[in-house]
């Protein structure tokens, strides 16, 4: 499943995406829950989502790593979708990443660019 394909109110999401930001992580306590939360922003090739992480996640993922979420809920706040584990799905670090940023995907312009570039050397070839 791929981010753009995500719903509201949606359950048994399977998706890997980067984690290209994460806030800082609060106490919280509730009458139904009591821990810590901390907000992430997951991206893949084809869109961004706000991702929840809850307790143990805090410390797990960190900015730059690629993570699989199994069994997923799409909830929606503000009008805004967000992604979580819920009480029943796993989150698994798939790769470590740097600690640092995603790069932004502006590659794929330049790729093209490279292409066409290539193309045009072709044509004039005798």
């Amino acid at each position: 499943m791929q981010i753009k394909d995500l719903q509201p109110r949606q359950g048994k999401v399977e998706l890997t995406a980067t984690v290209i930001e994460k806030s800082d992580a609060r106490d919280i306590a509730t009458a139904n829950f009591s821990g810590k939360v901390c907000n992430a922003k997951l991206q893949d090739e084809t869109g961004t989502v706000k991702f929840t992480l809850w307790n143990d996640q805090v410390v797990q993922v960190n900015v730059g790593d690629t993570i699989k979420v199994s069994n997923g809920y799409v909830s929606e706040y503000q009008g805004e979708m967000q992604l979580s584990t819920g009480k029943f799905g796993k989150l698994e670090v798939v790769t470590k990443g740097s600690g640092k940023p995603a790069a932004k995907p502006e590659t794929k312009k330049e790729e093209l660019s490279q292409d066409y570039a290539d193309e045009a050397e072709e044509e004039f070839v005798e």
